[in-house]
């Protein structure tokens, strides 16, 4: 392939069609023009066009590419990915995803793993496109299949075909893609506009970089949320490519960015996967450096959260990487330093950085199929004597939850086993069974990192971070450094070294039970995890009459917590049997049969401690000034994971909406304008809402607007750093000093007093306030801490602390946590609740729903949706 140094012209014909590359194209391969209308980086491609073009691309060159649909967006868009090769390989894809799984086995000799490093071709997989509003990557994508399809005579391309097999996925994100698609068509004009606020660049609410449900779906790789992610995810693990790469675009005044990735590094990822980087990555700058293309590596985007593209892929032992293009965020972006970047510009930088990944494989085929088939076999090898070799998840409690996991990691093809009723595993009997995942398996180092209760970072950066934040400079943690999926999903789980096999089947999820013996009185739903609350809102939402005890109760020697429900035969259709049978066997959760309501401890039915339940009719405020990724994760989990539907209502119409149409209010976590588009008197309705009988739920910084003195709804008060007090007016005259050390001059530089330090993100453990009927189903909680807001606990005069976080010493349960903060984060308020007038208002200090993966925490918010209303008047 020759590079030459260029504009981008492009002039319409076949020999031009493609920037920085100088090759004749055959005229039997659809050009993009001829599909979509534009000439590649002219336009900003919609996602149907792209779609067709990849179509066309695979009817025009049957024997050199193959096309797949692997998922449907919940918008109705169909998500696919090509496969191109020379003719051989496509005549025997089949073959090679044989080959490719049995190498990636890690228990072949060498000499047959050698034999197939020789025979196959490595699979190289590009993605583009998952965030929506990144738009470069995509065009480029389709300009990389054309180019592999069109160009004749072209060594590169020729080897490319011969010794590997490409993936492109165009589209990761249809719904994004034409949600900012169509918002740029709607505010274009007369001439293209660079100006960084000029209405086709300036997006307006929610943007397009989520899905449907307003998902960042580049951190949903493991929690597995969004269909889109599971088809994809489901796809890498069938076809095992050797070499994984996600396109995106960064920052507008940035330039062009490739590995090697910046530290921490993962301590499951290989010093192979480095080294791939490294190679690659030399490659891409050699190209750039021909082109005179600026880039920097090595400074951000670390390889640590495995929910990335650049890191799932890397743990399985692929090498993978982020690529990221300054991003025009339209056609043109008028610089901060006067240059212009184009639409075109982005299109030519992935187009060369992803081509030359293409090739990079090719030129050192057998390296890369090497390193995968190393890292995949040592996956074994180094936990088959490891003290925690087998990871065992308990069933007895919340098993709903416990059996979702399982399923998830099924998903991303790894190996997971069930031990039947009465196994006694690592010294304990499991009385309804227990999942067991060996670790010793060729998702090892995958399987390590997703379920060891935490993911070490190495001392020397730790140190580096600690002196950073000592001498004022912010810390170098891109993102969260704690997901244990075990302590999200509030199960519990143990391990040890040995585990008898024989005993162990491969794991299905179980049917739903379809046995219920008939009830003289009726039927309890014991309050004992999410799964409970999906049966409950099932019921609910057909009609059934259910009586909440704020209670406990013990019937049979069976204690049942407070928050179950009964459901009495005196109250409901003749029918109700037959009903809850249908969604048990729909949606699992448990049944107990009660042949009277006379009770050995605790209230009767008949008592005022229980209260009628109802389907609550919920909204939630939507739109301008609310976090989109809050507002997406909030409705995703009250509409999916727990059933009940959620009236979105924009901010700005919340004084002219009839809000005492809904028992439960939902504010999500919001931004600096979410106070102006409320206005005052959205502020006033929000307040009448809950002073007339509704149950008010803030999530995170919606907790500024209810502590607000125009709201006065939660008297909660955020905290300063330990030892500091807001200071005086910045008018005032200093205080005279004499700085007589080093130490004295970083104090004098030091900053005004503020908040606590940022915290990227780690899991913390909390306790539950028992009296408090929004702690049913719980005794503590793993929780995630992001931020810097730490909150005083409430007076007893003021409200109900419901969950707090555990002391100092013990309050850690997985990740980084400054010292500082621990110590001061100890026993303050996860979860908040006070009466407004005649309603209920609740504070989750932090977003319970965050990227969806706090599966422990969906009961606590099915308490406030659920249980809540049948307190208030």
């Amino acid at each position: 392939m020759r590079i030459f140094c260029s504009a981008l012209l492009m002039l319409g014909t076949a020999a031009a069609q493609l920037p920085g590359v100088e090759v004749e194209y055959s005229e039997d391969v659809p050009t993009l023009a001829e599909v979509a209308g534009h000439e590649p980086g002219l336009e900003i491609t919609k996602p149907e066009d792209a779609l067709d073009y990849m179509r066309r691309l695979r009817r025009a060159s049957p024997d050199r590419m193959r096309l797949y649909r692997y998922a449907e967006s919940w918008e109705g868009r169909p998500l696919v990915y090509g496969m191109i090769s020379s003719e051989e390989n496509i005549a025997r894809l089949d073959e090679i995803k044989e080959g490719m799984a049995r190498l990636a086995s890690g228990t072949l000799s060498d000499d047959k793993r050698d034999e197939l490093i020789a025979d196959l071709p490595a699979i190289t997989w590009l993605s583009y496109g998952v965030h929506g509003n990144e738009i470069s990557s995509t065009d480029a994508g389709l300009q990389v299949a054309y180019h592999l399809l069109a160009a004749e005579g072209d060594a590169d391309v020729e080897r490319i075909l011969a010794e590997t097999v490409v993936i492109i996925d165009p589209v990761q994100n249809p719904d994004g893609r034409a949600r900012f698609t169509h918002h740029f068509e709607q505010a274009r004009g007369l001439a293209v506009q660079g100006d960084r606020y000029s209405a086709e660049r300036d997006e307006e609410w929610p943007g397009g970089r989520f899905n449907h449900y307003l998902f960042d779906m580049n951190r949903d790789w493991f929690t597995l949320s969004q269909p889109e992610t599971r088809g994809k995810v489901q796809a890498v693990a069938e076809w095992n490519p050797v070499v994984f790469v996600d396109a995106h675009e960064m920052g507008s005044d940035s330039s062009y960015y490739f590995p090697p990735a910046a530290r921490p590094y993962n301590p499951q990822l290989s010093e192979r996967s480095r080294e791939g980087q490294a190679i690659i990555g030399r490659m891409i700058a050699d190209v750039f450096d021909e082109e005179g293309t600026d880039y920097f590596t090595r400074e951000v985007f670390d390889n640590l959260y495995p929910g990335y593209g650049d890191m799932w892929p890397g743990l399985r032992g692929a090498v993978a990487m982020t690529f990221e293009q300054s991003s025009a965020r339209g056609l043109k972006h008028d610089r901060a330093d006067g240059s212009e970047l184009t639409y075109q510009d982005g299109v030519k930088n992935h187009f060369l950085a992803t081509l030359t990944t293409a090739r990079a494989v090719a030129e050192n085929k057998e390296r890369f199929l090497s390193a995968m088939a190393e890292d995949r076999a040592t996956a074994i090898e180094m936990n088959e004597g490891a003290e925690d070799r087998y990871a065992v998840i308990d069933r007895r409690i919340r098993p709903a939850q416990a059996d979702r996991l399982a399923e998830k990691l099924q998903m991303q093809g790894i190996e997971v086993q069930m031990a039947e009723p009465g196994s006694n595993i690592c010294g304990t009997n499991y009385e309804e069974g227990a999942i067991v995942v060996d670790k010793a398996q060729p998702d090892g180092r995958l399987v390590r990192t997703l379920l060891d209760p935490d993911t070490p970072m190495a001392e020397d950066f730790i140190a580096a971070q600690e002196d950073r934040r000592s001498r004022g400079l912010p810390h170098e943690l891109y993102d969260v450094t704690a997901w244990s999926m075990p302590l999200m999903d509030g199960v519990t789980f143990t391990s040890c070294r040995r585990v008898d096999e024989d005993a162990l089947e491969v794991f299905a999820m179980p049917e739903g039970d379809d046995q219920l013996l008939r009830a003289g009185y009726g039927y309890v739903l014991p309050w004992e995890g999410a799964g409970q609350a999906r049966l409950l809102v099932a019921a609910l939402a057909a009609g059934l009459d259910g009586r909440v005890t704020i209670e406990p109760f013990v019937q049979n020697e069976r204690k049942f917590p407070r928050g179950s429900v009964v459901f009495p035969n005196g109250s409901n259709p003749d029918d109700m049997r037959s009903t809850l049978v249908s969604l048990r066997q729909e949606h699992g959760g448990e049944l107990v049969p009660m042949e009277t309501s006379w009770v050995e401890e605790g209230p009767n039915v008949g008592s005022g401690s229980f209260t009628a339940l109802d389907m609550p009719k919920v909204a939630m405020a939507w739109g301008e000034g609310t976090s989109p990724l809050s507002v997406g994760s909030a409705r995703y989990v009250m509409e999916r994971r727990l059933g009940v539907p959620v009236t979105p209502i924009r901010v700005r119409s919340m004084g002219r909406a009839d809000l005492s149409a809904y028992d439960v209010l939902v504010v999500p976590e919001i931004r600096g304008s979410f106070g102006q588009m409320l206005g005052s008197g959205g502020t006033r309705a929000v307040k009448a809402f809950a002073e007339d009988g509704g149950v008010l739920i803030g999530f995170g910084s919606a907790l500024d607007v209810l502590t607000s003195e125009d709201a006065g709804l939660l008297p909660l008060r955020r905290e300063n750093k330990v030892g500091e007090e807001p200071s005086g007016s910045s008018d005032s005259p200093a205080a005279g000093t004499e700085l007589w050390s080093e130490e004295d001059y970083e104090k004098a530089i030091a900053g005004a007093p503020g908040r606590p330090d940022y915290v990227p993100g780690v899991l913390l453990s909390t306790d539950a306030n028992e009296d408090s009927l929004l702690s049913a189903g719980y005794e503590e909680a793993t929780v995630l801490f992001r931020g810097n807001t730490i909150y005083a606990p409430l007076r007893r005069d003021e409200g109900t602390n419901v969950f707090t976080y555990k002391g100092a010493d013990d309050v850690l349960a997985s990740g980084y946590l400054w010292d500082d903060v621990r110590t001061q984060i100890g026993r303050k308020p996860f979860l908040v609740s006070a009466r407004a007038g005649d309603g209920m208002v609740i504070g989750f200090t932090q977003d319970p729903t965050t990227r969806a993966y706090l599966g422990g925490l969906d009961l606590m918010l099915a308490n406030a949706l659920l249980l809540a209303p049948s307190q208030v008047d």
